[in-house]
């Protein structure tokens, strides 16, 4: 789904409540399949080929793959006001909770149903993030010139053991450089 329907953007208080609400009720690395259910598939407020597009851009920036993607979608959809209250949102209320959620477990911890219940949530990221990993990777269209540089990036890091920084400072201007020409 490239095109979307037409949705009036959403207002301050909307980003604020569904921001509040991922950031309350997400664990893990599982929060872009969340985020893309909720803004694509739910709300219809960004497109599939949007949301990845958002994705891609926030993973390869500095910082958190997460409050980058609040910051993206709060931009896209309401500018800097939108930005600002959705990492606002994605973050305060959840550091909230957090420091409650480690106060009861710091106190349960000897028990080992705490253990298990910590191992379980961890499950469910895991599968999370696979899925937003292989949905990303079906709707990407196959040119050698982007696959050339994944395959040379993780030749890089993985087998190399190159270090993950000069690759990506150096290999990201490439890439970025080569996408430019196939175009131009």
């Amino acid at each position: 789904m490239t095109d979307r329907t037409k949705i009036d953007p959403p207002s301050a208080t909307q980003l604020f409540l569904v921001f509040c609400r991922i950031g309350l009720t997400s664990f893990g690395g599982g929060i872009s399949a969340w985020m893309l259910r909720i803004f694509v598939q739910e709300r219809r407020w960004l497109s599939e080929e949007e949301f990845l597009n958002g994705l891609a851009l926030s993973q390869a920036l500095p910082g958190v793959n997460v409050t980058n993607m609040a910051i993206w979608i709060g931009y896209r959809l309401r500018g800097g006001l939108g930005a600002c209250v959705s990492l606002f949102a994605i973050i305060f209320p959840a550091a909230i909770l957090i420091i409650l959620i480690a106060e009861f477990f710091s106190a349960f911890a000897k028990f080992e149903l705490t253990h298990l219940a910590l191992e379980g949530a961890a499950a469910a990221a895991i599968g999370m993030s696979l899925s937003i990993g292989l949905l990303a990777a079906t709707r990407v269209p196959r040119r050698v010139v982007p696959i050339a540089v994944m395959v040379a990036t993780f030749v890089a890091i993985a087998l190399l053991k190159f270090p993950l920084i000069p690759v990506v400072l150096i290999g990201s201007p490439i890439s970025i450089i080569l996408a430019a020409l196939k175009r131009a």
